[in-house]
C-alpha cells in the first residue's frame, strides 16, 4: 500500500529517500543524574535507567531500562560544535537547490530557543539561525558565477493563530485579512505572510532582531523567558547562472523551527493566560507527534497534517521534499526524567520518518523565449546551408503570403483538371497549404453546384404544409409527400404517379430523357457533388420546379447549345463481363462471408494467423502477470516481517561488534529470502516487458490486416452492388474521373439525383 507523498511538478528525478537525522542535546547542570542517564561509547546512544516504584507492590512489571540510538548526542557541546554537527550541511545543500528544515523540540526550559537563536550577550553564543544566515551570505560571495537572491520571512503560531513577526516594519503594516495556509502543486505557503529581500548579511540580522522583539514570551517556575508560541524563520534562496544562458534556475528554502516547549501544568504552575497558552502548546505538539507516528508507519495512507496550523505549515518539511534535522533538547536532572524519556521517544519516532529531497528546478519564461528565438535563427541558417549543399534553389521557410497561397490554389485546380501532372514538394508549409487548398476547391465546387440547382429549382421545407399542398395540387408529389417518379435505389421511375398524369407519348418521354441525361453529364463532369445535397427525401427537403424558369424543354435546349459535350472514343475498351446484378443488394454480413471465402480469402487467412499468435502471446503475458503478482505479495509479506524484526530490534536496543550491526538468524534469513524474491521479480518483469512488446507488434499487424480486409470489402461491395452500370466506364482507369476523386456515396447520390430530375421533367411535360 503506497503512502501519500508531497510532490512538486518542478522537481527533478534525482531525489532519493533518506531518513530524518535526529540529535539530542543535554542541558548542562550541576545536578546531572549519572546513575540514570548514560552515554554510549559511539556518542550516538543514550541509556535511561528508571528505578522501580516500590509503591506498586512485590509483583511489579514496570519497565526500568531504555536504550535510544540517535545520530548524535551533544553533551557539553558549544554552539559552534552544535552548528557544525547539525546545520552546516543542510544550509550548504540549500544553495544547490535542496530544501532544508531544522527543528528544535523538547521540554520547556530545556534550551530550544538558546540552541536555535542563541544569546545576544556573547558573540560566540549565537545560535543556529544567525550562523545559518552568515553561512548563506558567505557562500553567495563564493559563487560569482551565479546571481543569488536571498529573502526571509518570520512566522509565529500563537494559540492556533498565524502572525507575521515582521508586520511591524513601517513599509509592511498590518494585513487587513487574516493569514491562511494555502496548498498548490508547488507546495505549501502562507498567504499574507510578508517576504523581505535581503541583499547583505546586516539586513537579514536586522529583520531577525525585529522578529525576535515581537515574539510572545512569559515567565513560570520552569523558565523565566518561556516562548509561548512556535516560530518558523524561513530563508528563501533563488540562484540564476550568469555564465550559462539556460532558462533553468534553482530555488530552495530553509525552515528554522523553534517549537514552544511542552510542559506539565503541575510543575510549571501556569495560571490564567499562561495556562491557556500551555493548553494550545501541548495540543499542537500532540498533533505533531500523531503526524510523526503516521509518517513512520508504512501502512498508513492518510497523514493528519491539517489537525493544527503547525503540522499544516510544516507539511513540506515532514516527510516531503526536504533535508530534515531534529534537535531534541532534554534535561540531565533526575527530577525531569519522565519528560526526558518522552522527548527521546519522540526523537526515536522521528528517525523512522523518511524524506525525499530533490533539486528544485524552475524555468525562466523570458529567458526561455530568448533561447528559443536564438535556436530558431540557428536552425534557419542550418537549413539554408543544407539547401545550398543539395543544390536546391533558395527556399523560404517563412509563413506563406497571399500571392504564394493563390499560386498553390492555381496548381491544385490545374492538377484536378488534369493539365498538371504533379505538384512539386518544397517544404512542410507548402504541403499543409496544398491540402488546405484541396479542401477549399472542393467546398467551392459544392457551392457552385448547389447555387446552380437553386437557380433552376426551389427547395421546399417539409414542415411548410401550405406549399406542399400547392405542390400536390400541381401533381408533382402525391398525398403521402413522395415525389412522382422518385427512385427506390434500384432503378428509375419507381414511385406513385400523379392523378393528372396521362399514359402514352412514349416517344416524347424518351426524347426528354436524352435531353436531361445530356444536362446531367455536363453538370456532373464540372464538379464533384455532395451526396447530402442531392439525396431527395421527404425527411429533409423536397424539390419542385421553379415557375420563373419557363419551359423546361427550352431551358434544356439552351444549355445544350451553350456547352460542348464530349463523346466517348469509338475504340474504348469493352466492359468486362459480370454476373447479373441482383435486384436488391444482399445484407452486409452475408456478403462479407462470401468475400472472405472468395476475393479476400488470402487476407482473411493472414488475419486469422496473426490473431492466433496474438492470443497466444496474451495468454503467456497473463500467466506471467499472475506470477509477478504472487511474487509481489510474497515480497510484501517478507518486508512486513523484516520491518517488524527491525522495529523489535530497535526497541530492544541495537548491538554492534567492531562497527558491525548484529542481527538474529531469523532477520538474516528474511533478508536472504527478500533478495531472492526481488531477483525472481526482476526476471519475470523483464519477461513481461518483452511479451508486451511482442503483443503490441502483433496487435499492430492484426489491426492492419483487419483494416485492409474491411477496406477491400467496402470497395468490392460498392463496385458489385451500388455503383450504377452506366457509371462503371467513368470510374475505370483512363476515364475523365480519377479514382478516389469522388467518394462512392457522392457518385450514387448524383446518379439518383439525375434520374429523379428526368422523372420530374417527364411528369411535368405529361
Amino acid at each position: 500500500m503506497m503512502r501519500r507523498k508531497n510532490s512538486n511538478k518542478h522537481f527533478s528525478t534525482m531525489g532519493t529517500r533518506k531518513k530524518v537525522h535526529a540529535f539530542v542535546r543535554v542541558k548542562p547542570t550541576d545536578d546531572f543524574a549519572h546513575e540514570m542517564i548514560r552515554y554510549g561509547g559511539d556518542n550516538r546512544t543514550i541509556d535511561i535507567h528508571l528505578r522501580k516504584d516500590t509503591r506498586r507492590g512485590v509483583v511489579n512489571n514496570q519497565q526500568t531500562d531504555w536504550s535510544f540510538k540517535l545520530d548524535g548526542v551533544l553533551h557539553d557541546a558549544s554552539q559552534e560544535v552544535v552548528y557544525e554537527t547539525v546545520a552546516k550541511d543542510v544550509v550548504a545543500q540549500a544553495l544547490d537547490g535542496y530544501n532544508g528544515t531544522i527543528m528544535c523540540y523538547g521540554q520547556t526550559g530545556a534550551g530550544k530557543t538558546y540552541t536555535m537563536t542563541g544569546a545576544t550577550e556573547n558573540y560566540k553564543h549565537r545560535g543556529i539561525l544567525p550562523r545559518a544566515l552568515q553561512q548563506v551570505f558567505r557562500m553567495v560571495e563564493e559563487r560569482p558565477t551565479h546571481a543569488v537572491t536571498v529573502r526571509v520571512s518570520y512566522l509565529e503560531i500563537y494559540n492556533e493563530s498565524l502572525f507575521d513577526l515582521l508586520s511591524t516594519l513601517p513599509y509592511v503594516g498590518p494585513s487587513a485579512t487574516p493569514m491562511t495556509i494555502v496548498e498548490n502543486p508547488q507546495g505549501v505557503f502562507i498567504k499574507g505572510l510578508s517576504v523581505h529581500l535581503t541583499s547583505q548579511e546586516e539586513d537579514a540580522f536586522s529583520l531577525l532582531f525585529e522578529g525576535e522583539t515581537n515574539r510572545i514570551i512569559a515567565s513560570h517556575t520552569m523558565n523565566k523567558n518561556s516562548s509561548r508560541s512556535h516560530s518558523i524563520f524561513t530563508i528563501y534562496v533563488e540562484a540564476h547562472s550568469r555564465t550559462l544562458s539556460e532558462e533553468k534556475y534553482i530555488t530552495s528554502k530553509i525552515n528554522l523551527v523553534d517549537l514552544a516547549g511542552s510542559e506539565r501544568l503541575g510543575k510549571s504552575g501556569s495560571e490564567g493566560r499562561v495556562l491557556k497558552e500551555a493548553t494550545y502548546i501541548n495540543k499542537s505538539l500532540s498533533f505533531l507527534e500523531q503526524a510523526i507516528i503516521a509518517l513512520g508507519d508504512q501502512k498508513r495512507d492518510h497523514i493528519p497534517f491539517r489537525q493544527c496550523k503547525l503540522t499544516h505549515a510544516l507539511k513540506d518539511s515532514l516527510g516531503g521534499n526536504c533535508n530534515m534535522v531534529l534537535v531534541t533538547n532534554i534535561y540531565g536532572e533526575a527530577a525531569q526524567l519522565e519528560e526526558t524519556l518522552s522527548s527521546l521517544r519522540f526523537a526515536s519516532r522521528m528517525k523512522l520518518v523518511t524524506t525525499e529531497p530533490a533539486v528544485n528546478e524552475k524555468y525562466d519564461a523570458e529567458r526561455m523565449v530568448k533561447n528559443l528565438e536564438k535556436e530558431l535563427a540557428l536552425l534557419k541558417q542550418e537549413l539554408a546551408i543544407h539547401d545550398s549543399l543539395a543544390n536546391r534553389t533558395l527556399v523560404n521557410y517563412d509563413p506563406l503570403d497571399e500571392i504564394q497561397i493563390a499560386e498553390i490554389n492555381s496548381q491544385v485546380r490545374r492538377y484536378l483538371e488534369g493539365t498538371l501532372d504533379e505538384i512539386d514538394i518544397i517544404n512542410l508549409r507548402q504541403i499543409q497549404e496544398v491540402f488546405n487548398q484541396f479542401r477549399v476547391v472542393l467546398s467551392q465546387q459544392e457551392q457552385e453546384v448547389e447555387s446552380t440547382l437553386r437557380r433552376k429549382y426551389t427547395f421546399i421545407d417539409k414542415n411548410d404544409f401550405a406549399t406542399i399542398s400547392a405542390v400536390q395540387k400541381a401533381g408533382l408529389v402525391d398525398v403521402d409527400g413522395h415525389l412522382v417518379g422518385e427512385t427506390d435505389g434500384q432503378g428509375f421511375g419507381l414511385g406513385v404517379s400523379a392523378f393528372s398524369t396521362k399514359p402514352g407519348k412514349k416517344s416524347k418521354s424518351k426524347k426528354m430523357l436524352k435531353e436531361v441525361s445530356s444536362l446531367a453529364k455536363k453538370e456532373g463532369a464540372s464538379s464533384p457533388v455532395s451526396g447530402k445535397d442531392f439525396e431527395i427525401s421527404t425527411s429533409k427537403t423536397q424539390l419542385t420546379q421553379s415557375s420563373k424558369d419557363g419551359d423546361v424543354k427550352d431551358m434544356l435546349l439552351r444549355d445544350r447549345e451553350t456547352s460542348n459535350i464530349e463523346t466517348l472514343p469509338s475504340d474504348s475498351p469493352k466492359e468486362e463481363l459480370r454476373p447479373p446484378r441482383p435486384g436488391t443488394p444482399p445484407a452486409k454480413p452475408a456478403a462479407f462471408e462470401d468475400f472472405k471465402n472468395e476475393r479476400g480469402s488470402e487476407i482473411n487467412r493472414i488475419f486469422k494467423e496473426n490473431k492466433s499468435i496474438l492470443n497466444e502471446r496474451r495468454k503467456r503475458a497473463s500467466e506471467t502477470t499472475q506470477r509477478i503478482n504472487d511474487i509481489k505479495r510474497e515480497i510484501d509479506v517478507t518486508k512486513e516481517a523484516l520491518n517488524f524484526q527491525k522495529s523489535l530490534r530497535e526497541k530492544q536496543g541495537e548491538y554492534e561488534n567492531k562497527g558491525l550491526m548484529i542481527i538474529d538468524e531469523e532477520e538474516f534469513l528474511l533478508i536472504l529470502k527478500l533478495k531472492d524474491l526481488k531477483k525472481q521479480y526482476r526476471t519475470e518483469y523483464q519477461d513481461l516487458r518483452d511479451l508486451r512488446a511482442e503483443i503490441q507488434y502483433c496487435q499492430n499487424l492484426v489491426d492492419q490486416c483487419r483494416n485492409r480486409l474491411l477496406t477491400e470489402f467496402d470497395i468490392w461491395y460498392n463496385e458489385s452492388f451500388f455503383i450504377p452500370e452506366d457509371m462503371q466506364m467513368a470510374l475505370k482507369p483512363g476515364s475523365s474521373i480519377r479514382p478516389g476523386l469522388l467518394p462512392i456515396s457522392r457518385i450514387v447520390s448524383l446518379h439518383s439525383y439525375l434520374k429523379t430530375m428526368m422523372g420530374l421533367q417527364q411528369a411535368h411535360k405529361k
